[in-house]
């Protein structure tokens, strides 16, 4: 009985051996099928696209095109406008606001009236004057008498000098307060007796728009106070800031393109016209000046508004494909050339700089002309 069960324990033994042996080979043998099926295709490098899958995965076919790549730089800023065309308005003289009518926003010309000022002391000023004309008609003509009775040796020399000094004394008063007369916008030569008034005008310098107000009704303006402010928009220009190590690289009349901070898609043209050379020690920036090419667009912008800028510094012309054509797997580069049909090979692509969309195809070269190439879905066929 010992040796019937001996038996058959030997012929368990064996039977598992020879279950194992088997196992081992089929695993053996669907491992060497993968191995040169994987082979086969990565000989062949050739995928099928069926014009379903080419449809419902939105794929595109391009060819090797030339494009512009461009070096740049960075900067952001804001619009404003030149010095000339901003003015602070303020009175020559010290009066209460009797009348101002504006509002920020509206739209003015030179030499509009802004607001009133009234004073008891413009009075005096118009008085002083129209004395001082008055008296300098008789002082001009005993000067002149003086003068030819000097030349005759009839009168003496003190009388002439004192006909000259009250001349010449009258003469400066009276140009001095037609001057005055003048920044209070009173018309010196109409001036009479019966015209003199308390009030004054005060009139736009500039033509533009009244961006702030800063007085009001019964208001007490001194000489240094700022009434309102005018902006003129027709020249409006950039004000831009780039890092100091940029600086070698911008030069004037290089192309800027802008965008603004909440429409980053939509671009507008400009030029650099001035590089301060002066360093901002604090932020490391220097500061650039830019025009607007289409002045057009200066209706579509304000003072103060932010914006984003690129500063083309230079600008080559390459063989390219757009981006999506290109496919980095395993720290290299493909693309999907097609064949024919529906047959497309994978192949290598040597690329070089980016810009604008598109990469440079350094081995376009390698590729006939006219070659198509999906442009758009090759990312997960490569993948795979």
């Amino acid at each position: 009985m010992f040796n019937n069960l001996k038996n058959i324990n030997n012929l368990k033994g064996l039977l598992l051996i020879v279950s194992i042996i088997l196992v081992s080979c089929n695993s053996k043998n669907k491992e060497t099928n993968i191995l040169e099926e994987g082979a086969k295709v990565s000989e062949n490098n050739i995928i099928k696209v069926t014009e379903t899958q080419f449809q419902s995965s939105n794929m595109e076919l391009g060819t090797i095109t030339k494009q512009e790549f461009t070096t740049i730089v960075k900067a952001n800023g804001v619009f404003d406008v030149p010095p000339e065309n901003k003015a602070l308005i303020s009175a020559y003289f010290a009066g209460y606001v009797k009348n101002i009518s504006l509002l920020p926003g509206d739209i003015v010309k030179k030499g509009q009236p802004l607001f009133t000022l009234e004073n008891p002391e413009y009075v005096q000023i118009q008085q002083d004057f129209l004395e001082a004309k008055s008296k300098l008609n008789y002082l001009k003509s005993d000067y002149e008498r003086q003068k030819t009775l000097i030349a005759d040796n009839i009168t003496s020399q003190k009388n002439f000098l004192k006909s000259e000094s009250e001349f010449k004394v009258t003469q400066a008063q009276y140009q001095s307060l037609h001057k005055r007369l003048s920044l209070m916008n009173i018309n010196a030569n109409t001036l009479t007796g019966e015209s003199i008034s308390s009030t004054i005008i005060v009139t736009a310098p500039i033509s533009g728009i009244v961006t702030s107000i800063e007085a009001s009704k019964g208001m007490f303006l001194n000489p240094s106070d700022v009434a309102l402010t005018i902006t003129n928009t027709d020249h409006l220009h950039l004000e831009l800031k780039i890092f100091e190590k940029d600086l070698p690289f911008v030069k004037v009349e290089q192309p800027i393109k802008i965008r603004l901070q909440n429409d980053l898609n939509q671009e507008y043209q400009g030029i650099v016209h001035l590089i301060n050379r002066s360093i901002n020690t604090k932020e490391r920036t220097i500061d650039i000046h830019g025009d607007l090419v289409n002045e057009e667009d200066a209706k579509l912008f304000a003072p103060g508004m932010y914006l984003e800028a690129d500063i083309i510094t230079s600008s080559k012309v390459f063989d390219a494909l757009p981006i999506e054509a290109v496919i980095n797997f395993e720290n290299k580069y493909y693309g999907l050339l097609r064949q024919s049909g529906d047959s497309f090979k994978k192949v290598i692509l040597n690329t070089g700089a980016s810009s604008n969309g598109y990469v440079q195809i350094l081995n376009a070269n390698d590729f006939e002309p006219n070659s198509e190439f999906i442009t758009k879905g090759a990312f997960n066929l490569i993948r795979e």
